[in-house]
């Protein structure tokens, strides 16, 4: 148990047993809370409150004690960490959801809820286009500062993750299973790398708590609840992403969309957003820009770009593409006709391109290189 919780052993025990009591959500487990008189009052308070059910009171008489004691292990171990609500290191943000989660079970280091969070969720099954603007982003963006926060599912999430460690910064993975799992299974090393390098993972679900369909949109209301603001790269009309993008406006957080083709049909979910209002995103500066007003740690965040006349390391591709470019401005259509590549691989390369201060968008979806300014 983290030794900077505000609840001793004993009440954590109780607190245990209230929320693995049949039909306790979030938000019951708030309401009896506000009731007691104090957090070490809460399970006297709900089993002398008359309107729960006869099955919850029952329970709570003759509780699951190998199951709540298994959680009082876990969280013994090193690294381990259960965080109360009632605990003054419960990330702020996320206790003023509607729903705040009672108890958080983290696996790792439990100070990186605190930072500055910004979201970042797309489809599992993305294009190889996506894959790489999610990386780039998550890369940029925690360069500048930023925690990096998703789900840890495959495609966009693991993308964003592996984006974030590639360069030393910090994720955090909150995971629709108990802490004590991974899901999927193919991500257990790169859950143990977001650990190991100084993030954590993060459940409301008690240990041993199995993958269920139900479970994801609960885990969902947490990634936007700890953030300032929602990220959505590639998205189906109908996904879990917007799910998180709807608890986002639901929190009142800013929700962030980064367009697509309107051939490809996983940018028909962020279309959808930036109809209802979500931030059209073009580059990292337009999310530090909005996030820069909303939070004062972050006023003097800016999107560092390197200076044209210093060394920058490219690759052999980026810059055969800027000699392609030239010194005059060209669409990605041309970039397309004069290199052979794919509209997808040339969009990527111009974005990172982009944040290495390399080239400048224009008006109407066109770059030019930065020494051609002027």
């Amino acid at each position: 148990m983290s030794a900077r919780d505000d609840l001793d052993r004993q009440t954590l025990r109780d607190w245990l047993i209230l929320l693995r009591a049949p039909g306790i959500g979030p938000v019951t487990f708030c309401r009896l809370l506000e009731s007691a008189p104090t957090a070490e009052q809460l399970l006297e308070t709900a089993l002398a409150n008359p309107t729960l059910p006869d099955a919850v009171r029952q329970y709570l008489r003759s509780p699951d004690l190998h199951s709540i004691d298994q959680d009082l292990a876990w969280a013994e171990q090193p690294g381990q960490h259960i965080l109360s609500l009632a605990s003054a290191d419960y990330p702020q943000l996320l206790r003023q959801i509607p729903d705040p989660p009672p108890l958080l079970y983290i696996l790792g280091e439990p100070a990186c809820l605190q930072t500055p969070q910004l979201a970042m969720v797309g489809s599992r099954n993305p294009s190889p286009g996506g894959l790489d603007t999610a990386r780039d982003f998550a890369a940029h963006l925690a360069q500048v500062g930023l925690t990096i926060t998703s789900g840890l599912a495959l495609g966009i999430d693991a993308a964003c993750h592996r984006g974030v460690l590639d360069f030393n910064g910090i994720t955090i993975a909150v995971l629709g299973t108990g802490a004590d799992r991974v899901y999927p299974a193919r991500h257990r090393a790169l859950a143990h790398e977001i650990v190991d390098r100084g993030g954590a993972l993060v459940s409301e679900f008690p240990v041993g708590t199995e993958p269920r369909p139900e479970n994801f949109p609960r885990r969902n209301r947490i990634i936007s609840g700890l953030s300032l603001g929602t990220l959505v790269i590639e998205a189906a009309p109908r996904s879990g992403s917007l799910t998180t993008a709807r608890h986002a406006v639901e929190q009142g957080r800013e929700v962030f969309a980064i367009p697509g083709s309107i051939h490809n049909p996983l940018a028909r979910g962020c279309h959808s957003l930036i109809r209802q209002g979500a931030k059209l995103v073009e580059s990292a500066q337009d999310i530090l820009e909005e996030l820069g007003a909303l939070a004062s740690s972050l006023e003097t965040l800016e999107a560092p770009r390197a200076n044209p006349g210093e060394p920058v390391d490219l690759s052999p591709d980026q810059l055969q593409l800027l000699d392609y470019m030239g010194y005059e401005t060209v669409s990605v259509d041309q970039m397309v006709a004069r290199s052979g590549l794919t509209t997808a691989a040339v969009s990527s390369m111009l974005l990172i391109l982009e944040l290495q201060g390399q080239v400048v968008s224009q008006a109407g979806g066109r770059y030019v290189r930065s020494q051609a300014r002027g």
